[in-house]
């Protein structure tokens, strides 16, 4: 193929390296190896078959030189039956010349005289005058001279010294090997130029354009194709630069879209369009911390939080929901000054911070705004109107904090305190409110702590059956001695304190697995003692829905080889109602367990009668703030008598707990409730205390009235 000339010196460079690379490419010496075995081997298998010829050549040049020899001595004048050949000339021949015997025969095969070394041939007949010998060591051939070889009217066969033909056969090979070898490598050196120059060295120039596109596929820095186009490989050369270029170009788009979608999905929210959390901490920074320092301003920080947003995805559908986020972040981000960022923080969560201003003199003033922004008119998705409410948390900066983050933090920290402290409501932060945060989270940590170390322990309040007066249960209440370096070694925490800290975090889930091990370990050791004592563990709405409670409860039992009716399962019915489905599955599984279930502070949460009835449970426990007000509260002892009629009427056993005088007892006993439990009896005392309670009891409630 013929080459542009091309005067770039780059160019010319890589054509150099490439012809040079040509004598080291595996392929280059795959070619030369497959051409030059190719030739040799046609070479060679001429060779054999010229060997033969070559043999033949020789051996009629040592016939016709003993024919010449014999010939020349012959007189025809002698008379029959005579030797035509004296034995002078006869020696003269066999001392001159390559024949080393020869024998006389007349035209009728008589022989009339031999001389010399015998021969092995002899003439019998006609068909004697076509043979030839040659002796197996090569050292002899023997040949036989007709009338017409020798003109004259004898036959003579004669043995001729062929020694030297082997040398000679042999010296022809190594010459032709030589000239063959030659040959092979002329024509293989010639040929390999030719390839070289035709297709190898656009084939390693197209092979280095891939090597520098691959080494920096978006930006190939491939030298202009010399070769033209008119051929089949300058073509591919130049198909091949344009699908490089193309791919490159091509890479480029996509690495340009992609980082744009990357910073889209990193810093914008898919749904609203606004930007996220992160990005809105990035505005944040660079708005506070301005290269002029004498235009550094305050800024407000308003978080908020839409109150029972999750109620509207349940009800509605997330169709509903996202309509609503979508049309909160476009009333928020028209309607407020276009110096504001406003960002999605969270799924229902949004932030706003703007500099303060005549407008918004403080953080407050801009989270009265932004509350009013969302309260004040109504969503419509889908012809429905939706009021929504928010819960606000504001923060200013400096002020409350040197760093734009730890400020966005102390938002986060006031809006938490606003939901916490009933929704609907702005709350600015304040100190104590961090400081509150880091006392939950040290608590949080000592909660694990204490877990992981087992300084949690199980206390036991008795159960009674109010008519006959035995102790037929007790329910297991987990109790916390925080350890410290006081005179004491530490003080009790009260669950009121540590149990909603463990419900939010999700601790609360081992921890009640660990309560109901202690609870079935302790209700087989009094089994074991001839004290047939139900044990009731109560299950957080976490555990209930988030662990596995029917397999746990069932390995379990079987670990302790307890009896499952020893074992009681107290679960709130406001956790019942989160999800009615699982809680029916979930509470037939474990009744087919035999473990005993009860609805604990019944009364208190709302239930559906329909759905109580498909409930697989044994008791009701009224809640003790009926019990403690029913003697003074007539609205309290009606919830009171409902609940233990309404427990009867659906053949289930009801216990009231918060008992703490006669009079309860009284009230209880005349209503008809079945079991018990109070300070009237006893407080929740460790397991040794309360083994020690049960030995001393006597079997009657009315020993408690002089205590």
């Amino acid at each position: 193929m013929s080459k542009k000339k091309n005067k770039n010196p780059a160019i010319s460079d890589n054509l150099t390296r490439s012809t040079a690379y040509i004598w080291k490419s595996r392929l280059s010496w795959r070619i030369i190896g497959a051409v030059f075995f190719t030739i040799l081997f046609v070479q060679v298998a001429i060779l054999i078959l010229t060997i033969k010829q070559e043999e033949n050549k020789l051996l009629a040049e040592i016939r016709e030189t003993g024919r010449s020899a014999i010939a020349s001595v012959i007189n025809p004048r002698v008379g029959a039956f005579q030797s035509p050949i004296s034995d002078i000339s006869a020696n003269r021949v066999l001392g001159s010349t390559i024949v080393n015997g020869f024998s006389v025969y007349s035209t009728d095969y008589l022989l009339l005289k031999s001389y010399g070394e015998a021969a092995t041939i002899t003439m019998m007949d006609r068909d004697g005058l076509s043979k030839t010998y040659r002796s197996d060591n090569g050292g002899s051939y023997e040949v036989v001279f007709r009338p017409d070889d020798l003109r004259k009217s004898y036959i003579v066969v004669a043995r001729l010294n062929s020694e030297k033909v082997g040398d000679l056969v042999l010296e022809y090979v190594k010459e032709t090997m030589i000239i063959m070898l030659l040959l092979s490598l002329f024509v293989t050196t010639v040929l390999m130029i030719a390839l070289g120059h035709w297709l190898l060295e656009p084939i390693l120039f197209m092979r280095d354009n891939l090597i520098l596109a691959r080494q920096n596929p978006e930006n190939p820095k491939i030298p202009k194709s010399p070769y033209a186009n008119t051929d089949e490989i300058g073509a591919t050369i130049e198909m091949a630069q344009t699908l490089i270029n193309q791919n490159a170009e091509n890479m480029q788009q996509v690495r340009s879209a992609a980082e744009d979608k990357i910073h889209k999905l990193a810093y914008f929210d898919q749904l609203t369009g606004l930007p996220n959390r992160t990005l809105f901490a990035q505005k944040l920074t660079e708005a506070a911390f301005t290269e002029d320092a004498s235009k550094a301003k305050k800024f407000a920080i308003v978080t908020l939080d839409l109150d029972h947003f999750k109620d509207i995805n349940d009800s509605m559908g997330h169709s509903v929901g996202d309509a609503i986020l979508r049309g909160v972040a476009k009333r928020l981000r028209s309607k407020i000054d276009a110096e504001a960022v406003v960002a999605r923080a969270g799924e229902d969560e949004f932030a706003v911070t703007m500099p303060l201003n005549d407008e918004f003199k403080t953080a407050n003033d801009l989270g009265a705004y932004v509350a009013n922004l969302i309260r004040d008119k109504e969503f419509v998705v889908y012809n429905e109107s939706f009021q929504v409410r928010s819960s606000i948390g504001v923060a200013t900066f400096p002020d409350d904090g040197e760093d734009p983050n730890t400020v966005l933090k102390n938002a986060d920290i006031a809006l938490n305190r606003a939901k916490e402290e009933g929704r609907d409501r702005i709350c600015e932060y304040t100190e104590d409110f961090d400081r509150a945060v880091q006392q939950r989270f040290k608590m949080l940590r000592d909660l694990r702590d204490a877990l992981e170390n087992d300084d949690l322990t199980v206390f036991f309040q008795p159960q009674f059956d109010l008519k006959s007066g035995k102790i037929i249960g007790a329910e297991a209440l987990i109790r916390w001695f925080k350890k410290d370096k006081s005179k004491a070694g530490g003080s009790y925490i009260s669950p009121a304190e540590f149990i909603p800290i463990a419900e939010q975090s999700g601790l609360i889930v081992p921890i009640g697995d660990w309560v109901l091990k202690e609870a079935c370990k302790t209700a087989k050791g009094w089994h074991d003692k001839g004290q047939e004592i139900r044990i009731a563990v109560n299950v957080s709405g976490a555990q209930f829905y988030q662990s596995n409670l029917v397999k746990n409860t069932q390995e379990v039992i079987k670990a302790f080889d307890i009896r499952p009716n020893l074992i009681e399962l107290e679960v709130t019915e406001s956790v019942f109602m989160d999800d009615i489905s699982i809680a029916v599955d979930t509470l037939k599984g474990l009744h087919e367990l035999g473990v005993e279930l009860a609805i604990d502070d019944f009364g208190t949460g709302y239930s559906s009668l329909a759905y109580l009835r498909q409930f697989n449970i044994d008791r009701l426990k009224i809640d003790q703030s009926f019990i403690r007000n029913a003697l003074n509260n007539p609205d309290d002892a009606a919830i009171t008598r409902t609940i233990i009629s309404l427990g009867h009427s659906l053949n289930l056993q009801v216990i009231a707990e918060g008992v703490e005088t006669k009079d309860h007892e009284t009230f209880l006993l005349a209503e008809g409730c079945d079991e018990v439990q109070g300070f009237r009896y006893c407080k929740p005392i460790p397991k040794d205390e309360f083994w020690q309670f049960v030995t001393d009891y006597n079997g009657s409630l009315d020993s408690f009235d002089n205590e």
